[in-house]
């Protein structure tokens, strides 16, 4: 069930399995006036009870039914001031004067609501005009509080939220921009409203608060979106980061935090959200650890395995130039890992020490040529993160960033080394972060466990997971074996072309020799036809004998998309491709290994100049 609504109150009920919606909007009785609602009327499902609603108008409303019924359960909680008496540009204007009132709310409603988590009936709720009002007994009686030390009066409570864990903290976003003050009014009670203290800490200076979160795990962990972004909070408030990878600088005007994933949901004024994925990272975030680890790999959570598909022209399908999509979080085991010191080459050490020096004005030391070949020769430092089945046995590396801060990456659940890797089997893994300078490798804190979960439930039975991965790695092998014969026949008629050049330019090269050199040639291009097809036929799309090579690949590529296993078929092909492939890698081995020797002896003997692949002419 989604309860939506449009401007002033107009709540619908919305049935996701029907798709059918329902005006629920609380009617006034009989000869009752109607309800004074605000442009965006807050609406509040119980943390006690899903099936109870809050609504409010200048009342607060209540539903035990979803909506069917609405029960009144507070008097007027507004000042109930006329509007018209209110100074507009220093003065109070005629009744008459140009108003522009068709596209404003009603002055003097409730714009939020909420029901404390740990005390069932323990409401707050907030105004337009400058009121938070508390009732401890269900709406039976309210208390109000009409001023707070340090906030303007008659401000608008954009935010009200009970505490998750205190039943006596409420937290309140106030905002007094509409006399031009900017200030950021986030205030916090311990006594259920009666008093209370600013809890804005660092917040830079005309930035107002829109929404307020809290962590359901760790009490200190706070989120905070406001006019010019969304921030966090390790420590209750006393210190705000603003969250800057990803999220825009835009009003976010609504938080909202998806619990069984750890996602925070971030609704911006620009009409769409932005989604920060499992953040509980931050939950451990402690200054002793951002000063004394080096390197933190935080706690990973288990990853889904499945082949990712793409149906319908995309990942959600197309609708054609009106349809928007944005991605799905990165498939596979997503990793956090905190980097205290930016690792830098000698290189740049050196550019940023000159850029301060030059800065201050004085003269940029000149580095010695044997500094300047230092850097030259340096490999980069470098952070990777080692991923281990249960046996230890390493089945993936995987680069990460240098530089310091909090990042983020994603294993996508295959072997590394291939390409394509097969996936894994499903279980548990670890992680292990290593750093690499000058050429020593270092491991760097401690490693961390983490599961991969199945989530495929198939049609047809899948074949055992364990053999399919062990078929697909000796196929990869197999695959690499085909490339890298493939690879010596192409660089090897690269040498024939140098040869032939060679031969034809020299005065020492003879008919005899041309016509050998053409002769190893045609038998490369021969043994690549039986590895890869023959290109003559293909550029015509005349069918042929399918290659080693095609066979090999369409398997691995075709097993690679499912989970289901290695069909028949598939193992016929790869035992067709292994009985050609031994043939050939024979030919091709006393081709290269004696024929080309052999030719390139003839050629030395003949003083044809040197070409690549030959030894060495030592001069005397």
């Amino acid at each position: 069930m989604i309860y939506c609504e449009s401007q002033e109150g107009f709540i619908r009920r919305f049935d996701r399995k029907t798709g059918e919606s329902i005006d629920v909007r609380p009617r006034p009785g009989a000869g009752e006036k109607d309800f004074r609602f605000n442009w965006d009327a807050p609406i509040l499902i119980s943390p006690h009870d899903h099936q109870r609603v809050y609504f409010a108008s200048k009342h607060l409303h209540r539903s035990n039914d979803r909506g069917d019924s609405w029960e009144t359960i507070s008097p007027d909680l507004s000042r109930n001031i006329n509007r018209y008496t209110l100074k507009m540009m220093d003065r109070v204007w005629s009744v008459d004067a140009g108003y522009d009132l068709l596209a404003m709310s009603q002055y003097g409603n409730i714009t939020s609501i909420s029901e404390s988590p740990v005390v069932e009936g323990l409401l707050y709720v907030g105004t337009d005009d400058g009121l938070i009002q508390v009732s401890e007994d269900g709406g039976q009686n309210w208390r109000k509080t009409d001023r707070i030390f340090g906030v303007p009066e008659y401000f608008f409570v954009n935010d009200i939220k009970a505490d998750r864990f205190d039943e006596n903290t409420v937290y309140a976003c106030v905002d007094n921009h509409k006399t031009g003050d900017y200030k950021p009014y986030l205030v916090k009670s311990t006594d259920r409203g009666k008093t209370w203290t600013s809890m804005a800490g660092d917040l830079p200076d005309r930035h107002l608060v829109w929404r307020i979160e809290q962590d359901h795990e760790n009490r200190n962990l706070f989120f905070l979106g406001t006019e010019f972004g969304l921030f966090c909070s390790l420590n209750a408030g006393e210190n705000w980061i603003k969250l800057s990878a990803g999220a825009p600088t835009i009003p976010f005007r609504d938080l909202a935090i998806q619990r069984r994933e750890n996602d925070l949901v971030g609704a911006t004024f620009g009409r769409g959200f932005y989604v920060l994925d499992d953040y509980t990272p931050l939950r451990e975030l402690t200054n002793e650890l951002l000063k004394d680890k080096e390197l933190y790999l935080f706690p990973i959570r288990q990853a889904l395995w499945y082949v990712p598909a793409d149906k319908l022209g995309g990942p959600k399908g197309s609708q054609g130039d009106s349809y928007f999509g944005t991605p799905n979080p990165d498939f596979g085991a997503m990793m956090t890992y905190y980097v205290r010191d930016e690792m830098k080459t000698k290189k740049a050490l050196r550019k940023e020490k000159e850029a301060k020096i030059a800065k201050e004005g004085g003269d940029v030391p000149t580095p010695t040529w044997e500094e300047l070949r230092e850097e030259e020769l340096e490999q980069p430092p470098k952070i990777y993160l080692e991923i281990s089945d249960p046996s230890q046995n390493v089945v993936a590396r995987v680069d990460g960033s240098t530089a310091k801060g909090i990042h983020r990456l994603t294993w996508n659940l295959r072997y590394t080394g291939f390409n394509p890797g097969p996936m894994v089997v499903p279980g548990e893994y670890s992680a292990q972060a290593f750093k690499m300078v000058d050429g020593e490798i270092t491991k760097l804190g401690e490693s961390r466990k983490f599961d991969v979960v199945s989530i495929v439930d198939p049609g047809i039975e899948s074949r055992d997971v364990n053999e399919t991965v062990e078929f697909q790695l000796e196929l990869a092998k197999f695959r690499d074996a085909v490339r890298a014969a493939t690879s010596s026949l192409n660089s090897t008629s690269q040498r024939m072309e140098e040869i032939k050049t060679a031969i034809q330019r020299s005065p020492n090269g003879t008919p005899e020799l041309m016509k050998a050199a053409q002769e190893i040639e045609l038998s490369l291009k021969a043994a690549d036809r039986l590895l890869n097809g023959d290109s003559v036929l293909s550029a015509k799309f005349e069918q042929d004998v399918p290659s080693i090579g095609s066979r090999v690949s369409s398997v691995l590529f075709g097993s690679m998309g499912s989970t289901h296993g290695i069909t028949k078929t598939q193992r016929e092909q790869v035992e067709i491709a292994r009985r050609e492939f031994a043939t050939v890698a024979k030919d091709v081995k006393k081709l290269l290994e004696v024929d080309l020797l052999a030719f390139e002896d003839k050629l030395n003997e003949a003083g044809i100049p040197w070409t690549t692949g030959r030894e060495i002419p030592i001069s005397k």
